[in-house]
């Protein structure tokens, strides 16, 4: 079973495509066409790209091989968090003390741009402030003050302690020892976020085109990417894709591993029971390697995500098993009717930081955005602008992450696969004990 088809069969089960309204349907490509910038992929990552392109005068063309916001962006736990999904420690061993603030700066700078986008284009995406960073033991708490105030000292980045005695007032889990809140994080409905950007895009001029796969991309002074019916010549080319690109960009395939995630949502609860959860209403992870996340929605249920696969196959029993995942967080949620279960496929890094950079050679003109690794719904807005920045003459901030190394994930294409299940499984031992 391929990716693409893995993913269709589980969209279909997803809260958000049941609760966002698509709207008009954007047309194929079915003729030739030209233009400053194409961005391949009709995410997040590419629809933030061509929205600040063409508030600079670009002419930009986005190619999707499905539908807007079809990929993780659409469908992912839609938690908006500081920061990378590396430590930051990566950043500062590779890049040093003045690069690693700047990286971590442009970071929050994310977050507000979520903020300027919901409020400037009008995107009604559910809002909802704050992020609580849970440890499910002592040890584990332990780990997370030191970190606290390591990003409290060097980077000012405030949060609040929350102590074993309050915990109560945050959660309605025993299974949590502490934590941090940070109120500048927060949640959100990916699907409608990334059908806003879209429809931020085709304000400003974008043409977006729907089922346009890439099926090859020709270097040069101008890029041809042809799609079955079309094809698009630009002087600019913007790679993301980032796991769907298939075989577009194969230099960029082993740098990142598909990885399949996993997301159920509850039957509405009544509203007094769902606040008594998560009294703040924050979104929620805790610190384990291969953790848990989950978060409150809008119409009061539960959406709780945290299983990983590494197989192209959809997991069997995926609601029951997904529920009893949660019934562990909440077990005064055993009972409760799972109504809708979906996932897909992210892509990681070797190291999970984000590898941004410029193929090498004769295709020095095309930019590529990929290994989010599962944290992406913030940085990928940054990651638009700074490519943006970058096509427009300066590449300060795009060359400061381009500037973190990557190595390709070992094994080759048969054995890497392998080789990862048997490093989770011993993250996923260390968390037990």
């Amino acid at each position: 079973m391929t990716l693409f088809s893995a993913d269709q069969q589980l969209t279909k089960h997803s809260y958000y495509a049941a609760t966002a309204l698509r709207g008009a349907e954007y047309s194929a490509l079915e003729s030739a066409l030209e233009c400053d910038v194409a961005v391949v992929g009709g995410g997040l990552a590419g629809l933030s790209a061509a929205i600040e392109m063409a508030q600079r005068g670009y002419s930009v063309v986005v190619l999707e091989a499905q539908q807007v916001g079809w990929g993780a962006s659409g469908r992912n736990g839609g938690q908006v968090i500081a920061g990378l999904a590396c430590d930051q420690s990566v950043i500062e061993q590779q890049l040093g003390d003045i690069a690693s603030r700047a990286v971590w700066d442009m970071t929050m700078e994310a977050l507000r741009l979520i903020g300027e986008r919901r409020e400037g284009f009008d995107i009604d995406c559910d809002w909802r402030s704050g992020y609580l960073n849970l440890a499910v033991n002592a040890r584990k708490a332990k780990d997370l003050q030191v970190w606290q105030a390591h990003m409290q000292r060097v980077y000012g980045y405030e949060t609040q302690w929350i102590a074993p005695a309050e915990m109560r007032q945050w959660i309605a889990s025993e299974r949590f020892h502490s934590g941090v809140h940070d109120p500048l994080g927060g949640h959100l409905h990916p699907l409608k976020y990334s059908l806003g950007l879209a429809r931020a895009a085709a304000s400003l001029g974008v043409q977006i085109l729907e089922g346009s796969a890439v099926l090859a991309m020709e270097p040069g002074n101008t890029v041809r990417l042809r799609t079955a019916r079309g094809s698009v010549r630009a002087s600019h080319v913007l790679l993301a894709g980032n796991v769907y690109l298939h075989g577009v960009a194969p230099m960029l395939e082993r740098r990142i591993m598909p990885v399949g995630t996993y997301i159920v949502a509850s039957e509405p609860l009544a509203p007094e029971r769902a606040r008594s959860l998560v009294p703040s209403g924050a979104a929620v992870c805790d610190t384990n390697f291969v953790l848990d996340y989950f978060r409150p929605t809008a119409d009061h249920r539960m959406l709780y995500g945290g299983r990983v696969s590494y197989s192209t196959a959809t997991p069997t029993n995926l609601a029951a098993s997904m529920q009893r995942r949660m019934a562990t967080t909440f077990p005064q949620l055993a009972d409760t009717k799972i109504e809708y279960s979906w996932g897909g496929f992210v892509d990681i890094s070797m190291n999970r930081a984000p590898d941004f950079g410029r193929l090498p050679g004769e295709h020095a003109n095309v930019y590529y955005l990929q290994g989010f690794s599962g944290h992406g719904l913030a940085l990928t807005g940054l990651a638009g602008r700074l490519v943006a920045e970058a096509i427009a003459g300066d590449a300060e901030r795009f060359d400061t992450f381009a500037r973190i190394r990557h190595r390709p994930f070992p094994g080759g294409r048969l054995l890497r696969t392998p080789a990862l299940v048997m490093g989770m499984a011993y993250y996923r031992l260390r968390d037990m004990l």
